[in-house]
């Protein structure tokens, strides 16, 4: 099966997110999302981009020596043949990220895949969006992030961290929003009430800044 996908970005470069932070990888961004976050920097993937055949995403792949692949987009599962793609990547021997919104189903991504899975906090507008069942299509090597605006966002996402016992689940990931939420006040806030989070920042913005395929 060589299945076509939309392509917005094939690019080399360092894993700016997730516990995989600093590692060499290829980032593969598939084209469209089907919301629309207040804080998205990408927005430029949400239409165009070019048709490509699995076949030959493969190939761009293997023009890089690493083995940490990470599927992003945009919003990857939107497309159909997205799952295929991670478990043919998996097949040939990567370590394998998927970067999803939580508000498409994740039960049928293959086990291989590390699922970095958003719960869409207050301030990003789509918060209704956010799929809660599928907390329980994940395994102890996926991860939840919570990206924090706000006051309101840090409160809320302590909240859902207790009652969805998502630290028990797999790691957790609070991010602040860049330009809204001080980081340092954040990782403060994680510290004084002691979660059990794994704070972040995006290494990537603080290496090229805003510059697209970095």
């Amino acid at each position: 099966m060589n299945p076509s996908l939309r392509i917005s970005e094939i690019f080399y470069s360092i894993q700016g997110e997730s516990s995989h932070v600093g590692r060499p990888t290829v980032f593969i961004r598939l084209t469209g999302c089907p919301l629309r976050c207040t804080y998205c920097d990408t927005a430029y993937a949400f239409t165009g981009g070019e048709k490509k055949f699995l076949a030959d995403i493969l190939a761009e792949v293997k023009r890089y020596a690493t083995r940490e692949v990470t599927v992003t987009g945009g919003e990857p599962l939107a497309q159909w043949g997205c799952t295929e793609l991670l478990a043919q990547l998996a097949d040939e021997g990567y370590r394998v990220s998927l970067e999803t919104s939580g508000a498409l189903d994740v039960s049928r991504i293959d086990r291989r895949v590390v699922k970095v899975m958003d719960l869409k906090t207050p301030s990003s507008g789509e918060e209704a969006k956010n799929r809660y069942e599928n907390l329980a299509f994940l395994n102890a090597w996926d991860e939840v992030k919570f990206v924090i605006g706000d006051e309101g966002d840090y409160r809320w996402a302590k909240e859902k961290l207790e009652q969805y016992r998502i630290a028990d689940r797999c790691e957790v990931l609070f991010s602040p929003v860049a330009g809204k939420q001080d980081a340092a006040a954040l990782a403060d806030k994680i510290l004084h009430d002691q979660l059990p989070v794994r704070f972040q920042v995006q290494l990537h913005k603080l290496l090229w800044g805003d510059t697209p395929g970095r």
